[in-house]
């Protein structure tokens, strides 16, 4: 019994920052179109968070770990390939493996990566990170039961700058209650309109920071869609070679089972 008190006491302790950092913190769960075994990704949504991303996020974050093919790829934006091809030619020229020297970059190539001074994090993985085990409070509690996870604290630390900034060691830094520090040294990447939906969706503060949430789950789990499709098959095949084990291991002791020996 004491040690069981003892283990309650130390859960509650720990379990008080992450409870007094959520309150602080107002990260709403969102219902995303992808959540859940059955999930899928938004295609609509998928574009244009890649055109937010494109026109706002790219000058300063990186995708280095995105392939600029899979912008085509069937359970993404699904981008016309003749369009991709020619978007790659826009980005930032590549490295030849070989030679050493700039060239055009190809679909086949990677996003370029973003570095130097004023640039920030590369948002490949960020999504993914942010909804590992920990979540977005250093626990897994939330992920685990109410579905806040990456997406949910890109969009909150997105939409929940305040317009107080200071001044430190020479930087400028930007109140947001939302990171883990409340100052952030980004500047609010989003306003109104700062962009036009080419679906015609009104492009509010709201929109663009789920729909770019959206994306970067997306980059972070270009193969979501397939790997649930063959979970969800996988599932299906186990239960019924159980069903066939149940059937044949009940035909094959049928003679015997209630049987008793004679000369026992």
């Amino acid at each position: 019994m004491k040690k069981l008190l003892i283990t309650a006491l130390s859960a509650c302790l720990l379990s008080a920052p992450v409870m007094a950092a959520e309150s602080a913190a107002h990260v709403e769960d969102f219902a995303f179109s992808f959540e859940g075994p059955f999930g899928t990704f938004d295609q609509q949504q998928l574009r244009r968070g890649f055109q937010v991303y494109r026109e706002v996020c790219s000058s300063c974050h990186g995708l280095k770990f995105v392939a600029i093919r899979s912008l085509a790829d069937e359970g993404g934006p699904q981008m016309d390939p003749d369009w991709v091809r020619a978007f790659a030619a826009e980005l930032d020229p590549a490295i030849d493996k070989d030679t050493g020297e700039e060239r055009p970059r190809k679909e086949t190539d990677h996003f370029p990566a973003r570095s130097g001074d004023g640039m920030g994090p590369d948002l490949s993985l960020m999504a993914k990170a942010r909804a590992g085990f920990h979540g977005p409070y250093g626990s897994g509690l939330n992920q685990l039961f109410r579905g806040i996870g990456g997406p949910e604290y890109i969009h909150a630390l997105l939409t929940h700058f305040t317009e107080e900034t200071k001044e430190e060691a020479g930087a400028t830094y930007y109140e947001n209650p939302i990171f883990s520090t409340g100052w952030i040294s980004m500047a609010p990447p989003l306003s109104e309109d700062i962009i036009e939906y080419e679906d015609g969706t009104p492009a509010t503060v709201e929109q663009m920071a789920e729909d770019v949430s959206a994306f970067l789950m997306w980059t972070a789990e270009p193969k979501m869609m397939a790997r649930k499709q063959m979970g969800f098959t996988a599932v299906l095949l186990l239960s019924l070679l159980t069903v066939l084990l149940y059937l044949t291991n009940k035909r094959l002791w049928a003679p015997y089972k209630g049987k008793h020996n004679p000369n026992a």
